[in-house]
């Protein structure tokens, strides 16, 4: 007969799984460690009615993985512990070390046809020092004013193309967005080379930099 405390404790855990058992949840969860954002942004961004979206949030705040903020007639949505984009993390890499679709998936998406592997943070930090990069933040402007790296430019990727002037030429480009399953920073990666533009990818997101406790700037 199981003891009542760990029976108890092991269900808890599993409001856990059960609140993040769902795609559109988890990609909500990844929208949301980007910093604050109402239910109309993320139902955009997530490609979900405001309805559907709502709903998932009410499952996501009963598990006490997401909170909420008031202001004026608005909700603002947020995650309700760091731990919580950990856990994201821990499941994605889980499934890439662990599932054969995902190796594939990634291999195919994120695999540099040119070669570059993708910089990591300690390396970028080296060249913004030395003044070698531009560094290209291309998720959205709400994403950027919650937090950037400093010294990043901000130019989503839907206006890159119309936004070219602001690279510098003469300096390779390091582009990164939500974090290392994001493909914004491939796809804009692609489009800078197609113009003829040195470019690498960052191989985290912003949150994964802030916790590794480097530098980041809020605001435009």
């Amino acid at each position: 007969m199981p003891h009542p405390t760990k029976q108890a404790l092991f269900e808890h855990f599993a409001r856990i799984g059960k609140a993040a058992a769902s795609p559109a949840r988890l990609e909500i969860l990844d929208l949301l460690a980007q910093g604050e954002k109402t239910v109309e942004t993320l139902a955009r961004q997530a490609g979900l009615s405001v309805k559907n979206a709502s709903a998932h949030l009410r499952t996501l705040r009963a598990a006490s993985l997401v909170e909420t903020r008031r202001e004026g007639t608005f909700i603002h949505y947020r995650l309700a512990d760091a731990a919580v984009h950990d856990l994201l993390r821990c499941l994605q890499d889980i499934a890439a070390r662990q599932l054969a679709e995902v190796r594939e998936l990634v291999a195919d998406f994120f695999s540099d046809p040119g070669g570059m592997e993708p910089l990591c943070p300690e390396e970028l930090m080296e060249r913004l020092n030395r003044g070698e990069v531009t560094v290209l933040d291309v998720r959205p402007e709400d994403e950027f004013r919650s937090g950037h790296i400093p010294g990043a430019l901000s130019v989503p990727l839907g206006h890159l193309r119309d936004q070219l002037d602001l690279l510098p030429p003469e300096l390779e480009v390091v582009a990164y967005c939500r974090g290392p399953y994001c493909v914004l920073s491939v796809e804009a990666a692609e489009l800078l080379r197609g113009r003829g533009l040195r470019v690498r990818r960052l191989d985290v997101g912003l949150p994964d930099w802030e916790r590794l406790g480097l530098p980041v700037e809020a605001g435009v």
